[in-house]
Order: structure tokens, then sequence, then C-alpha cells
């Protein structure tokens, strides 16, 4: 239990730990004249928190250290086992750490997403597959109705693509065929003068004196240059046994001849197979005359006309498919009966739940006060199926036998709304799996033999759950295991809270303090010995 006076700084440390699970942080909690905030918060590392650690690449130990500090520009930053993080992940690893139960919880029994949350935390439900069939349904119904708005722009479209297409169709261009057919087209318009040169080359090579370019002429009747090696060859070799130098370059010589024999038998090659061939010139020039046509009727550079054909092809399937309407029903209709189906399972499971749940709330009730008092959960169906399901859910009370329950956000007294939302947390918190309860402050507008029950009712939870309460209730306070003590004080660098342990006689005059003030009587603090030895 955590007491002292208003203002003492209570509060500050519920938003401190809400700060490092990850809540939205703000310039605001910055000292002034300070540069940044920073807090920290350990606990026992839970068993389901491992998973979720080893995946996001944190340490894992049995302890579990979380860090956020923030800056005056509002800036955040955070750490979890001294590795950074985000916001998102210390706020994934808060849930399972602890469970806030704040004094104004009672306002979320009016908000209809929070009511619902509730019930189908308590029946133990997961609404993702619900939303998984709900959007899936969404996009055939937006499909569906996008076919039948545009089914004349589609018919014109599909028109125009199909002739676009049939145009190149008859072209058939392949990809990379452009480049081709300007290689092939090249080489044919140059035919003559390619075959001049690898003949003019070859009698150059093999002494044609008609033919040949650049010829050694006399040099002791060799007249090409195969000859003229070979001449040179058969010289250096004869003096190679006088100069063994020769022999030498007379080896490099004979790999040089050994190259233009293989030069001029690949020239004989190439001439073999050449010819001028003027019809394939021909057809090569009516085949590219057609690409470019057809390229500068689209806009297009011949090269990209086989890509826009596939293009085009593609857009008129999808056309096609857009404009099935039967295809598109059938889809819609397939989609909204996976969406029923799972909303009517999630339905029988929430009408299961909701009488334990009212059952268990209105026990509750009993404890606090509110004898014959009645808590329901009503199921109210939809005119129209929602993301959520196919009914809205809303809690009703009655505060008393014979009164007709109604909603809860008609319930006018203030004090009966925070008994009904701290029997609907005690009722919900038993089932959660944070290993801490804080509630803050939920015994507002509660007194006397009910704000004692209400600390048994904590004192219970605790048996198996850690629980803080922040409570101005000295029945409340008297109840608890252990009790802090939280006060404010003021020196020279400015003021400061602390929290400090207390028992024995500090813990009976602190809960005198809460019971009449801070003159303490005699009997105030006999009283406050006699409520901590219940």
């Amino acid at each position: 239990m955590l007491t002292g006076e208003t203002g003492a700084g209570k509060s500050i440390l519920i938003d401190a730990l809400q700060l490092a699970l990850g809540e939205r942080a703000d310039s605001s909690v910055v000292r002034e004249g300070a540069t940044r905030c920073e807090v920290s918060a350990e606990f026992d590392c839970p068993s389901p928190a491992h998973a979720v650690l080893e995946e996001a690449g944190f340490e894992v130990s049995d302890t579990l250290l979380l860090r956020r500090s923030v800056d005056t520009q509002g800036k955040s930053r955070a750490w979890v086992n001294g590795s950074q993080a985000t916001a998102t992940q210390l706020r994934a690893l808060g849930e399972m750490l602890l469970d806030i139960h704040g004094q104004h919880a009672w306002q979320s029994l009016t908000r209809p997403d929070a009511v619902r949350g509730l019930l189908d935390a308590y029946a133990g439900l997961s609404t993702d597959a619900l939303k998984t069939t709900w959007h899936a349904w969404r996009q055939t119904q937006q499909a569906v109705q996008t076919a039948r708005n545009a089914q004349d722009s589609l018919s014109r479209e599909q028109e125009r693509l199909a002739w676009q297409i049939g145009e190149l169709d008859k072209l058939a261009p392949a990809l990379d065929e452009w480049d081709d057919l300007n290689a092939q087209h090249t080489r044919l318009s140059h035919a003559q003068a390619l075959i001049d040169a690898g003949q003019s080359a070859i009698g150059a090579l093999d002494g044609d004196e008609s033919s040949r370019l650049g010829s050694a002429k006399g040099a002791k009747g060799a007249t090409g240059a195969l000859g003229l090696l070979s001449q040179a060859i058969a010289q250096l070799q004869d003096q190679a046994h006088v100069e063994p130098e020769f022999q030498s370059i007379a080896e490099v010589l004979q790999s040089s001849l050994a190259q233009a024999e293989d030069a001029a038998h690949s020239l004989q090659s190439y001439l073999r197979k050449t010819d001028l061939d003027p019809d394939r010139l021909n057809e090569l020039d009516q085949r590219m005359s057609q690409w470019l046509s057809l390229a500068r009727r689209y806009k297009r550079p011949p090269e990209e006309l086989a890509s826009l054909l596939s293009g085009w092809k593609q857009e008129l399937n999808a056309l096609e498919a857009a404009s099935d309407l039967e295809g598109l029903e059938a889809q819609e209709k397939a989609a909204s009966q996976a969406y029923q189906t799972e909303a009517k399972k999630l339905s029988q499971l929430r009408k299961k739940a909701a009488p334990k749940l009212a059952q268990a709330v209105t026990q509750a009730m009993q404890n606090l006060g509110m004898q014959g008092g009645r808590f329901e959960v009503a199921l109210l169906s939809l005119d129209q199926a929602a993301q959520h399901g196919l009914e809205d859910i809303q809690f009703l009370v009655a505060g008393h036998a014979g009164s007709t329950p109604r909603p809860v956000g008609k319930v006018a007294s203030g004090g009966e709304l925070s008994r009904i939302a701290l029997a609907i947390a005690v009722t919900t918190s038993e089932l959660g799996e944070a290993g801490t309860l804080i509630f803050d402050e939920v015994d507002s507008g509660v007194g006397g033999a009910v704000a004692e029950t209400v600390g048994r009712l904590m004192k219970q939870l605790g048996v198996h759950r850690q629980v803080l309460a922040v409570t101005h209730l000295p029945q409340v306070a008297s109840c608890a295991d252990h009790h802090l003590l939280v006060s404010k004080s003021s020196s020279k660098e400015g003021v400061s809270s602390s929290v400090t342990p207390i028992a024995g006689e500090q813990r009976v005059t602190e809960i005198a303090r809460m019971l009449g003030g801070e003159k303490l009587s005699a009997t105030t603090l006999a009283h406050a010995r006699e409520m901590l030895t219940k």
C-alpha cells in the first residue's frame, strides 16, 4: 500500500511506471532546469517474456530491466536489459508485467470498445481471425462495387487494349529482337565491304599480289605474310647453332605463324558462308520499318515494344477479371460466409461467457456494500455486421434489490460507479496473466465497512499476485502486507518526493493521520492500532 498527503507524489510513481512501460511521453515530464527525465524499473522476468526477448534480440535473464529517457524536446529513448528498444517493445513487455486500474476506471465502462474488450478478455477470446475475415469481406465488397460502377468504362478500355494488342500481335515483337535485327541489318548492308576486306586480308596472308595489302615484295620469293614468317623462321634456325638466342626468337615467330594460319582459316570459313543476300536484306528492311511505324504510333522506343505488349496483356487480364461480376460476386459471397461463420462462433462464446461475468461481478458487488444489486451483460444484436462482430456489448447495473438494471453510464451515484468499476477490476484481474496489479485510488467514493471490504479483496488478490495500491482510506491501508509512505520535501535543490517503507509505530502514526488528520489524539492512535491488529 502506498499512502501519503495529497500532492506528495503518489501519482508520480504510477506515471513513472507507465513511462517505463512505453506510454506516450512528452517534455512536460522533465523537471524544470533539467536536460532530461530518466526512469527505470526492474521486474522478475516472467517465462512468457523469454520468447519475446529472444525474438527481439535482447538478453534473457531472471530479471528484466526497462529504462526510458525523455529530453526537453520530447524525444524519447528506451532500453531493455541495456539494449536500445522501441516504445512499442516496452508496451508489449508491459502487458505481460502489470495491469493498472485507475481511479477513473468507471469511465471506460461507458465506451463500447472497452466493454467489449472486458468481456472478450474474461472469456479468453481473440478477435484476430474475425478482423481478418472482416477485412477480406470488405475488400471483395469494394471490388464488386467498383466493377458495377465502372462497367461501361471497363468495356471501352477493354476494347481499346484489345485493338492495340491485336496491332502489336501482328508484329509479334520478341524480347531483344530489335537489337538482333539491327545487328543483322548492319552486317548485310555492309556485306560487300566485309567480303572485300576478308578477301584482301587472306591475300595479304597467303601472298595474292592482286589483293593483299602491305606485302613485302621481292623478299627472296616470299609474297605473303605466312611465307615471309616461314622464311624468317628458317633463316634464324639455320644460324641457331652459332647464336642460341636465335632459337628463342624463332620460337616466338613460330607461335605468330600458327596464329596467322588460324586467322587465315577463320577468314576462309567466314567467306564461305557469307553472301550478299539482297532478299534477306529486303526482309529486314520491311520488318524494321514495321517496328518503327508502331513505335512512332505509340510514342515508344522500338526496343520497348515487346515489354509494352506484355504490359497491355496484363492490363487486359486485370480488366477482364475486374469486369467479371459473377466471379467477383461469388468471391464476395464466400468472404461473407467466412465472416459470418467466424462471427457466429464468437457470438456463441460471448453468450456463454456473459452470464458468468455477470454472476462474478454481482457477487463482488454484494461484498462492496451493494447488497441486492445486480450486474448484467447484455448482447445487443446489430442491424449490420461490424468489424467486432454481430453484437454490441452493454453493461447493465441495478444498484439495489428491486431496481431495474440500467446502462452503467446512467447510474447516478459516483460512489456506485467506483464500486462497480472496482468489482469488475477485481473480477477480471483474477484472470489476468500480469504478475503485478496496480490500483490507483479505485476506492474513491467508498468508505466505512465497504472500504474495509475493499482492503480485504486486495489482500486476497495479493496472495497470488503482487498488488500495489494507492489509497486515502485507512481501512484499505491497514489490510496491506507492506506499507510505503510517500512524502514530499523541499531543499535548495528544489522539491522532491521520496518513498519509505514503514512499520511498527511509524505505520500506526500514518494510519492515525489518515483517520484524523495531522493532530493525532490518543484515541486516534488507539483506533489505528486496533485496525492494524485485525
